[in-house]
C-alpha cells in the first residue's frame, strides 16, 4: 500500500471512529437519562413506571451531556492542536538541543536527521523522556509540527541499527497520517471522561450535604451514577483505541523494515524490550493517555487482551521474523560510529550529477509515485552523504536559532555586489540583535551553497526555527520578504524557499487551517492544474519540442482535463502560490495524477536540471506529498 492509498485509508478510519464514538455517546446519554430518572423520583422504583417524566426534561438531559462531551473533548484537542511539542511537554519531556556533550543525545539527533532527509520531510524535534524503559512516540498534527520523543532507556540501551528501527517505526505515524487520528481519541476520550470528573466533584459536595439536606442522597446516587458512566464511556472507548490502534502498529512495524531494509533492527529493539527489567512501561501519571502513541505498551492492564493498545511482543517479532526462536537474547550494544566525511569538492560534484542522473530515470518512469512517503536504503546513504558534506559552519548554523535565520538570509543574498549591500545594510537595521554578524560571518566564508544542499538544509532548518518565540519568528519572515523584493523581482529558488518555509512554519506559528474541509477533485482544479503545469513548461528551456507540446504531454496524465498553457503573464508567483494551495486539498488519490501531469511537463524534452528536479520537489511538499531525494 502506498503514500495516498493510505492516506486515503486513514481518512475513512477517522470517519468509522466518528460513528463508533458516536454511538458511544448515545449510549451515555440514554444512561445519563436513565440515571436522572432513577435520582431524582420519576421512576416508581417499586414498579418500574415513569412518574413525572417527559421529553423535554429528557431533551434538556441529553443535550447537558452532548455539550459536556463535546467542550470536552474539543477543549482537549485544541490544547494539544497546533504542535507536538504539547504533547512532549505534557509528560515533562526535555527538548534535546545539542547533543555535543553526549554520544547517545547526538546519535538520536543524526538518526531522526537522516530519516527526515531521506524521505523529504521536515526535521522533527526530538524530545527526552527521563524514563529508563525503552520507548517513543511521534506527536503532531502534521508534519509541519511533528515531534518525536524517545526515553533516556531507549537511547542508552538501544544499538545504532535498533534506535534506526523505533525511528523509522515513528516516521511510518508521521507520514501515515496517524498522529492527527491520535489527538482526536486523546480529545475523545477525555471529553467522555469529564462525565466522570464531574461525578466525582458532585460525589464530594453531595457526601458533605447528605447529613443536612433532604436531596444530599440523591445528589449523591447521581453522583455515583455519574462516575460509573463517565468511567464506563472510558472503558469501551479504551477497547475501540486499542483495537484501531494494534493495526496500524503492526503497519508501522512493516513499514520500518521497508524503510530500513533491516529487519533486524526494529525486531531487535522489541527483543530488548522483552529482556529488560524496565520494559516499555512509563512511569509518567500522564502516560495512560499517549499510550496509544507510543512504541511500546506504555501501560500496564489488568486485562491485557482487551486494553493493549499495542500487539504482543511475540506477535509483533514473528511478524518480522517468522523464525524467530522465542528468546529474548540480544547481544551487548557497541560503541556509536560516527559519520565522518571524507570527500573532496570533486565527488561531492559527482554526487550531485549522480542525483541528476538518478532523477531523471525515476521521473520517466513513474517510479517516484511509490517513494512519496516512503524510505529505502539507498535514499538513507544519500541523506548520510550530504549530511557528511554539509561544511561545519552551515551544519552548526542550520542547528543555532540565531544563525538559522541568518543562513536563510544569506541564501537570498543577491550575486551583484550592489543589491547585496543594499540587503546587509537593511539586515543590520532591522534583524535582531546578533543575526546580522552571523550573516557576516557566512557572507565572508562561503560564496554560494551548493545547490544539492538547499532542500536538506531547509528540512533541518525547520526543527530549529521552531525554537523561536512568535514575535522573532514574523520579523524573520517581514524581514525576508523584504530582502526578496528588494532587488525588484523574485527569482524562482527565492519563491521556491519562502514557500516551503512558511507553509511549515506558519501552521506552527499561526495554527493556519486549510481553506476547506473539502476533499476536492482534479475537475474542481482545472485552472489551478493548468498554472502549475504551465510553470513548469515555462521554468526551463523545452529542447527540441515546443512548449504546448510538452504541456499536451502532461496534460494526458491528468485524465483528459479540458486545460491549456497559459500565457506567461498569467503564471505569476502569487498566482502559482494561490494554485498550490487549492491543490493540497486534493483528495489523496488524485495526488499522484498531479504529480505525474509535473514530473512529464519536466522530462517531456526528455533534459532535465537540478533547477526542475529541487522545483519539482518543492511542489509535491507544498500539496503536503513529502518527496524523498529522486535517486536511483
Amino acid at each position: 500500500m502506498n503514500f495516498f492509498k493510505r492516506q486515503d485509508q486513514a481518512r475513512q478510519s477517522t470517519t468509522k471512529l466518528v460513528l463508533l464514538f458516536a454511538l458511544a455517546v448515545f449510549s451515555l446519554v440514554v444512561l445519563t437519562n436513565l440515571l436522572v430518572m432513577f435520582a431524582l423520583g420519576y421512576v416508581n422504583s417499586q414498579q418500574l413506571t415513569l412518574e413525572q417524566f417527559d421529553w423535554e426534561t429528557f431533551l434538556l438531559i441529553s443535550l447537558a451531556v452532548l455539550v459536556t462531551i463535546l467542550f470536552g473533548s474539543l477543549y482537549k484537542i485544541n490544547s494539544l492542536a497546533g504542535s507536538g511539542a504539547k504533547v512532549a511537554e505534557m509528560m515533562g519531556a526535555e527538548l534535546i538541543i545539542d547533543g555535543s556533550g553526549d554520544i547517545n543525545k547526538q546519535k538520536v539527533l543524526n538518526v531522526v536527521e537522516e530519516m527526515a532527509i531521506a524521505s523529504g520531510s521536515p526535521v522533527p524535534p526530538v524530545y527526552l523522556l527521563h524514563e529508563d524503559s525503552i520507548n517513543a512516540f511521534a506527536a503532531g498534527t502534521s508534519p509541519s509540527n511533528a515531534v518525536i520523543g524517545v526515553t533516556r532507556g531507549t537511547i542508552d540501551k538501544l544499538s545504532r541499527d535498533e534506535l534506526q528501527g523505533v525511528i523509522a517505526h515513528e516516521f511510518s505515524h508521521i507520514l501515515n497520517g496517524d498522529m492527527r487520528l491520535n489527538i482526536r481519541l486523546m480529545g475523545i476520550l477525555h471529553g467522555i471522561l469529564l462525565l466522570g470528573i464531574i461525578g466525582y466533584y458532585l460525589l464530594r459536595i453531595g457526601g458533605g450535604r447528605s447529613r443536612n439536606s433532604k436531596n444530599g442522597g440523591g445528589i449523591v446516587f447521581l453522583a455515583l451514577g455519574l462516575v460509573i458512566i463517565g468511567y464506563g464511556g472510558t472503558f469501551f472507548g479504551n477497547l475501540i483505541k486499542a483495537a484501531v490502534n494494534r493495526q496500524r502498529e503492526y503497519l508501522a512495524d512493516a513499514s520500518a523494515v521497508q524503510f530500513t531494509r533491516n529487519p533486524g533492527g526494529i525486531a531487535g529493539a522489541l527483543k530488548r524490550i522483552g529482556s529488560d527489567s524496565m520494559g516499555s512501561i512509563l512511569q509518567n501519571p500522564n502516560g495512560p493517555e499517549i499510550s496509544h502513541t507510543l512504541f511500546g505498551e506504555g501501560i500496564k492492564h489488568s486485562f491485557t487482551s482487551l486494553f493493549a493498545t499495542h500487539p504482543p511482543l511475540e506477535k509483533r517479532i514473528r511478524s518480522i521474523e517468522p523464525n524467530w526462536n522465542g528468546q529474548f537474547d540480544c547481544p551487548p550494544v557497541g560503541k556509536t560510529q560516527k559519520y565522518k566525511a571524507t570527500q573532496s569538492h570533486s565527488e561531492k560534484v559527482n554526487k550531485a550529477a549522480g542525483l541528476m542522473a538518478g532523477a531523471a530515470a525515476v521521473m520517466n518512469s513513474e517510479a517516484f509515485v511509490d517513494r512519496v512517503g516512503q524510505l529505502n536504503a539507498s535514499q538513507i546513504d544519500y541523506a548520510k552523504q550530504i549530511l557528511s558534506e554539509l561544511p561545519i559552519e552551515i551544519k552548526q548554523a542550520a542547528h543555532d536559532p540565531y544563525a538559522v535565520r541568518a543562513l536563510i538570509y544569506f541564501m537570498v543574498l543577491d550575486k551583484g555586489s550592489a543589491v547585496r549591500q543594499q540587503q546587509l545594510q537593511f539586515l543590520s537595521s532591522a534583524a535582531d540583535d546578533g543575526v546580522y554578524e552571523e550573516t557576516i560571518k557566512l557572507v565572508k566564508k562561503f560564496p554560494e551553497l551548493e545547490l544539492v544542499h538547499r532542500l536538506p538544509l531547509l528540512d533541518i532548518a525547520l526543527s530549529t526555527f521552531r525554537q523561536l518565540s512568535k514575535h522573532q519568528y514574523l520579523l524573520f519572515k517581514d524581514n525576508l520578504n523584504a530582502l526578496v523584493v528588494m532587488d525588484t523581482k523574485i527569482h524562482l529558488f527565492e519563491w521556491t524557499l519562502q514557500k516551503i518555509l512558511f507553509h511549515h512554519l506558519d501552521d506552527v506559528f499561526e495554527q493556519k487551517t486549510s481553506q476547506t474541509s473539502q476533499l476536492l477533485s482534479l475537475e474542481q482544479t482545472q485552472h489551478a492544474c493548468a498554472v502549475v503545469i504551465s510553470l513548469l513548461v515555462y521554468a526551463e528551456k523545452q529542447h527540441g519540442m515546443r512548449k504546448e507540446d510538452a504541456f499536451a504531454a502532461a496534460r494526458k496524465k491528468l485524465g483528459g482535463l479540458n486545460i491549456t498553457l497559459l500565457p506567461v503573464a498569467e503564471v505569476n508567483l502569487d498566482n502559482v502560490g494561490k494554485a498550490l494551495d487549492q491543490l493540497a486539498c486534493l483528495a489523496p488519490l488524485q495526488k499522484p495524477l498531479l504529480l505525474k501531469a509535473c514530473a512529464k511537463a519536466i522530462v517531456a524534452d526528455q533534459q532535465i536540471s537540478a533547477a526542475e528536479v529541487e522545483l519539482f520537489r518543492a511542489i509535491a511538499d507544498l500539496i503536503d506529498c513529502p518527496m524523498p531525494p529522486l535517486v536511483a
